[in-house]
């Protein structure tokens, strides 16, 4: 039985503060010039995510807003599944429950092909314009990076610098980084749908709740992503302020023509999803069989683990590994102490692994009931909402070496710092939404 949580007080406001020290804390300690941090920024930057998590927990119009952009979301989805039924008939109407396969990755071919649509009519210009100017002006950025960092709240790591290509050859290794935090602390508006998908599954409260904290994520993500890679990595250099123009992605020149692009770019996406995640989900099934199936039965750790966590844990796994090794930081940051194992295991899987893993683990343990408090899934739904991960530094060297083959050097010294970055950046933004939560 999931319990509500207690509402914002005293000790949750110490425990976020706490929280928070100690993430600024693990960014400052992981600089590469601690005396050169920008406080201001870094207070600016907290500020705005702190007035956001405000607005949507406790603002009406706020809260109903972003709902009803999640709503709009849902519905998206519900047109897909009318293509999916066409397809595949009965298996679709027949279907018990929900199937990752036919109910979640089909939508992410929809929303890109709607999102390649939206920027050929130039709707994607204007929102991530309008955002951009809101970071520049209040926590001053060079307009390359509020328009990186902006374009990485709706499209995707390597899609987000290409906004920007014709300036990445002269932006200063501060800035360079915050491309790469920013494109790892943020996630892109075509796997939205997915994530919600997984979370909610077939009940339509449960898909409003969590695309309106998905969505509140992504935001807080942005200037989020300023305050870790400016504490990481300093501004040291001159940077050019500027007001950019964004550079045009690809060369449709007709609305059937971006459909087209969009559409074989969200099959290239669904398969590639599909594929990492039968891969990634079989090697921890081989995982576990070695730890628990191997080690903890014949050494008899299965029966111990799952006595000491209640029955949470079923033997020596690689979830409860990584539960064990991230606990304390979940304490930290202010989960619930029941939960922190569970928590801090996701957290191991999203960066070891990938989010998609992840967000599969958390709606398992959800619907078993695993979780003591309401809190900790949506702290979870937080802390995963990122692409920092191991496989997604190859991603990132691999379309930013492209676009700047004169800074390949730089950014591959950064790729590790930059998803540590990232990382901080999901969990930084958890923390305050668990402070204001209770």
């Amino acid at each position: 039985m999931i319990e509500e949580q207690l509402g914002f007080s005293l000790e949750s406001l110490l425990r976020g503060v706490l929280g928070i020290a100690t993430i600024i804390g693990v960014a400052w300690c992981l600089s590469y010039d601690r005396k050169r941090v920008d406080w201001k920024l870094v207070a600016g930057g907290l500020f705005m995510q702190l007035i956001f998590a405000l607005a949507v927990l406790y603002v009406p119009f706020v809260g109903t807003a972003l709902e009803w952009i999640g709503k709009a979301f849902i519905k998206l989805m519900d047109f897909t599944q009318a293509g999916v039924a066409f397809l595949l008939g009965p298996l679709v109407t027949n279907s018990q429950g929900f199937i990752f396969l036919l109910n979640s990755l089909p939508v992410v071919i929809f929303f890109s092909a709607l999102v390649s649509l939206f920027y050929h009519w130039g709707i994607i210009q204007r929102v991530v314009g309008a955002f951009s100017w809101v970071l520049r002006r209040f926590m001053n950025i060079s307009g390359a990076e509020g328009l990186v960092t902006s374009g990485n709240v709706f499209m995707g790591m390597t899609e987000s610098p290409v906004l920007i290509k014709n300036y990445l050859p002269a932006m200063n290794r501060s800035e360079i980084f915050l491309v790469m935090v920013s494109g790892m602390g943020t996630i892109a508006g075509t796997v939205m749908g997915t994530y919600i998908g997984m979370l909610a599954g077939g009940d339509p409260i449960a898909k409003v709740l969590f695309a309106k904290h998905l969505l509140s994520a992504s935001l807080m993500a942005a200037p989020g992503s300023i305050v870790m890679a400016k504490i990481l990595c300093p501004q040291t250099e001159p940077a050019d302020d500027r007001l950019v123009k964004m550079e045009k992605i690809g060369k449709q020149s007709t609305m059937l023509d971006a459909l087209a692009a969009g559409t074989a770019t969200g099959v290239r996406l669904m398969v590639n999803i599909a594929a990492m995640l039968l891969v990634f989900i079989a090697l921890v099934a081989l995982a576990n069989y070695l730890l628990e199936g191997v080690i903890g039965r014949y050494t008899g750790l299965n029966e111990w683990i799952s006595s000491i966590t209640g029955g949470k844990a079923e033997g020596l796994t690689f979830q409860f590994i990584l539960g064990v090794i991230l606990s304390p930081f979940m304490w930290l940051i202010g989960v619930p102490y029941q939960d922190i194992m569970l928590v801090g295991s996701l957290l191991g899987q999203k960066t070891i692994l990938n989010e998609f893993v992840a967000y599969f683990q958390l709606q398992e343990w959800k619907d078993a009931g695993l979780f003591m408090y309401q809190k900790s899934v949506l702290m979870s739904t937080y802390i995963l909402c990122g692409f920092a991960n191991i496989s997604s530094i190859g991603i990132l060297l691999g379309g930013m070496g492209v676009l700047a083959p004169e800074k390949r050097e730089l950014i591959t010294r950064f790729g590790v710092p930059a998803m540590i970055g990232g990382a901080l950046v999901s969990v930084l933004s958890a923390t305050i939404i668990g402070m204001i939560l209770g």
